[in-house]
């Protein structure tokens, strides 16, 4: 295994899952984290059909095996029958993040009226971080850019890989460390 941060992006897609539709929402995760992340990184990906105790594996997977430090889905967030991301994912997180998923509706609604209707979450399972993002590759990068100046901060909190960003494209929020007390001697 790379000693590279390793960052799992998930599809969620029956159709895209089967071959019948180009996965689109995998690859713009990876290009918008390859825009932002100034650090080196590793993508895993997966594409998985919408079915709940698949989803659970592959978070599972990614989270415990793959020791992945974040995790993003793409897909499976709305209130369809088969949209079972959200409910898979709070059932793999010890901690849920649920200003995750508010924060990314607020900005999706000065968009699209129907954003109400998504159900995107984000939460903790051991040291990796799980977000949920819509399906539309736009909307994507729109949710990614409000969410993500939290990110690697959360990720140095549950002791995952210090992630840096291209300030010039993402400043990532860090509290500033107080300066260590000089001491001196006589």
């Amino acid at each position: 295994m790379s000693d590279l941060p390793r960052i799992g992006i998930v599809t969620v897609s029956d159709r895209a899952s089967r071959g019948e539709y180009e996965d689109r929402g995998g690859p713009a995760i990876q290009a918008w984290l390859t825009d932002v992340l100034e650090s080196e990184w590793q993508p895993i990906p997966r594409v998985i059909s919408d079915e709940q105790p698949l989803i659970e594996a592959a978070l599972k997977e990614l989270c415990d095996e793959q020791g992945c430090c974040l995790v993003v889905t793409t897909g499976g967030t709305g209130p369809a029958r088969r949209d079972v991301t959200t409910e898979a994912t709070e059932a793999v997180c010890e901690k849920l993040l649920p200003g995750f998923g508010e924060l990314m509706r607020q900005v999706s609604l000065t968009k699209v009226p129907t954003a109400i209707l998504s159900r995107q979450t984000a939460g903790i399972r051991g040291k990796s971080l799980i977000i949920n993002l819509p399906g539309q590759p736009r909307a994507i990068g729109e949710c990614l850019d409000a969410v993500f100046p939290a990110v690697p901060y959360c990720i140095d909190l549950i002791e995952g890989p210090y992630l840096k960003t291209r300030e010039e494209r993402l400043k990532a929020f860090r509290p500033q460390a107080k300066a260590p007390a000089q001491t001196t001697t006589t």
